[in-house]
């Protein structure tokens, strides 16, 4: 019976030993942690059946040995893993390692191994050698594969987050219960030391530039008491003394209805801030400037009537408050003056078919009534929509105004130059007064005379027929005056020629129109050939082609002052050469012939004197007139006349 019951009790015990060793193997199958025996003297090594599937084996496919173990250690981790090892057991220590091994299949997995307390797996075996190193290890083995790949994984998020923490100069933060937490781009933001750990609120207040740091307690307080977020944009000052803009942002944290803290961004927002004060400043002064200059600029598609960009400006001239927000294409459209829309619409039309700029004019009515004149100026770029313009409107109003009014006064002006040509010959006309004068005179002293000696008794005949000679001679004399004096006025009349000294002729226009040129500030100067011959003329109408050519000069630079210049020369073709130039506006670009005709036709109450007057007077004598334009600024007269000699002949 004794028999019997060891037996029975070695059997029960033998199975309660299979199962116990059947649930550990499931259970390290499960945790995929393996154990393992070596024999340090033999070097022969014993596995669990996990032992063999983490190192991609069939269990207990063939016995193992440290040989094979050591071979299907990864190859970069081999010799630091046996040196550590044994280094350990010098040192009496357990040796634990994590470590790298190759599959037969090639994949490569991570493992750690952690020897027991024990060393050996058997109680109380502690056998060592002399150098005290144990003759048993015993110890487990686990595939930390996933648990390294994830670690792997974190760390490598954690330093893209802190990459581009750096990168947008953006930190994160987190405060709770547990702590307060602050990245490390946070503490670079703020010139922090990480090694200090994040500041108190007094301390963080403290970093606040001083204009700003009363708002800031402000929310820091309605956060905690409210609980609620903020997103705002603040000062600091750094510990070395440099200020930057930081924008802060603070979400709360509320899990099933709790609050359980806050978690938060702020970024360094320095240079788009900067960047934006400037913007700022640029869009002032651009507004600014379009209100000086009453010129508005906009962006819109002509065709969809879909406007983009409306300066305010622009909604002003219309007479819009651009406070009230968009304003509609068909509200700007609709200002236009219906004259003036058909014109406009074409305009416009062909533009936008052509693909081309555009630059109109147009009066408009505004809200308050006023009448404006505007003028719309359209670029269109070719890699945009057809009818997608951008351009600026620019009020006109002054300035057709004041065309208006310049001309208006043009015309007065050329009233009042017609006038004064009128003038002009009456004083020459009063200058040449003393010569009629004088016959008169004469003729009224012989008539007296004449009467006296028929008055004598008996009268004395001889001598009233010279006095009477005398009257008829002053007569034909006064006459002749007269007849030049009205050849002055009136073309065609036959001229009566003389002797004519060109620089006698210029003294006395000189003279005659210093006023009219003092008056407007112009110089009269003169460059005379002592040498010129003199020419065959009349001189009262020769005296009208100075005037004329002068008086021209004068007018062309009345509103600028400068010089009038008259000289003359002989030319080897036996002529003189007269030259009257100015430093006024200047000639046509074209057709520089035709300001002879301009002219040319006799006004109702007009001298006929002009140009056309100039030219048939100069033919007349022989010679030609032409105008040429000067270098620098304004127009030279030149007439020619034939020399004495060639008069002569």
């Amino acid at each position: 019976m004794a028999n019997e019951d060891v037996q029975k009790m070695l059997a029960e015990l033998s199975k309660d030993l299979l199962e116990s060793k059947a649930r550990l193997e499931e259970a390290q199958r499960v945790a995929h942690v393996g154990h393992w025996e070596w024999d340090l003297e033999t070097n022969v090594v014993v596995w669990s059946d996990e032992t063999y599937r983490i190192f991609g084996l069939n269990p207990q496919e063939h016995p193992m040995d440290l040989a094979t173990v050591r071979s299907m250690v990864h190859p970069e981790d081999r010799e630091p893993l046996y040196q550590g090892v044994d280094q350990d057991l010098v040192a009496g220590e357990r040796p634990n390692a994590e470590f790298r091994i190759v599959r037969p299949s090639g994949e490569v997995r991570t493992v750690s191994s952690l020897t027991s307390e024990r060393w050996s797996s058997l109680p109380g075996d502690t056998k060592r050698d002399a150098s005290g190193r144990p003759y048993k290890l015993f110890g487990t083995i686990q595939d930390i594969t996933e648990r390294k790949r994830a670690e792997e994984a974190l760390k490598q998020s954690q330093f893209y987050l802190s990459e581009g923490q750096r990168l947008a100069h953006m930190g994160s933060w987190a405060f709770n219960d547990s702590g307060h937490y602050w990245s490390e781009e946070l503490y670079r933001i703020y010139g922090l030391d990480p090694q200090n750990g994040a500041p108190t609120v007094e301390q963080y207040l403290a970093l606040i530039h001083p204009q700003d740091r009363a708002s800031m307690a402000e929310t820091i307080n309605r956060m905690q008491e409210e609980h609620c977020g903020f997103d705002q944009i603040e000062r600091i000052i750094r510990p070395d003394g440099q200020l930057r803009y930081v924008r802060a942002v603070a979400v709360p944290v509320v899990e099933q209805g709790v609050f359980k803290g806050f978690i938060g961004t702020t970024m360094d927002v320095t240079e788009q801030e900067l960047l934006t004060q400037e913007l700022r400043r640029e869009q002032a002064y651009l507004a600014e400037a379009q209100s000086l200059t009453h010129t508005g600029s906009w962006a819109c598609n002509l065709l969809t009537r879909e406007i983009f960009h409306s300066s305010d400006e622009n909604a002003r001239l219309y007479g819009f408050d651009p406070s009230q927000g968009a304003i509609p294409f068909d509200r700007f459209y609709n200002a236009i003056l219906a004259e003036d829309e058909v014109a406009l619409r074409a305009r416009l039309e062909n533009a936008i078919r052509e693909g081309a700029d555009y630059d109109v004019g147009f009066r408009i009515r505004r809200t308050d009534g006023a009448l404006r004149f505007l003028r719309g100026i359209g670029h269109h770029n070719p890699s945009q929509e057809i009818g997608e313009y951008v351009g600026i409107t620019m009020d006109i109003t002054e300035r057709k105004r004041a065309e208006e009014e310049r001309e208006k006064l043009r015309q007065l002006e050329a009233d009042l130059a017609h006038i004064n040509r009128v003038n002009m010959m009456g004083e020459l006309a009063a200058a040449l007064a003393h010569e009629i004068r004088q016959p008169i005179a004469a003729s009224v002293t012989s008539a007296n005379a004449c009467l006296r000696w028929l008055a004598r008794d008996p009268p004395d005949l001889e001598r009233a027929r010279a006095a009477a000679a005398r009257i008829e001679q002053d007569g034909n004399r006064a006459a002749d005056v007269i007849s030049r004096l009205r050849s002055f006025y009136k073309k065609g009349t036959p001229p009566e020629r003389e002797m004519v000294d060109i620089k006698e002729i210029v003294r006395e226009m000189a003279a005659l129109l210093r006023k009219e040129a003092v008056q407007h500030s112009i110089k009269i100067h003169s460059e005379l050939d002592e040498n010129v011959p003199n020419v065959l003329a009349d001189r009262v109408q020769l005296q009208q082609v100075f005037m004329n050519l002068m008086l021209n000069a004068i007018e062309a630079m009345k509103d600028t002052g400068g010089k009038l210049t008259i000289s003359s020369r002989s030319t080897p073709q036996g002529q003189v050469t007269v030259s009257i130039g100015d430093t006024g506006v200047g000639l046509p670009a074209e057709n520089t012939e035709r300001i002879f005709d301009a002219f040319h036709t006799t006004k109702p109450q007009g001298t006929g004197m002009g140009l056309a007057i100039t030219r048939s007077i100069v033919e007349a004598h022989g010679g030609r007139v032409w105008g040429t334009a000067n270098q620098d600024a304004g127009a030279t007269f030149h007439f020619t006349l034939p020399a004495k000699a060639e008069a002569d002949a």
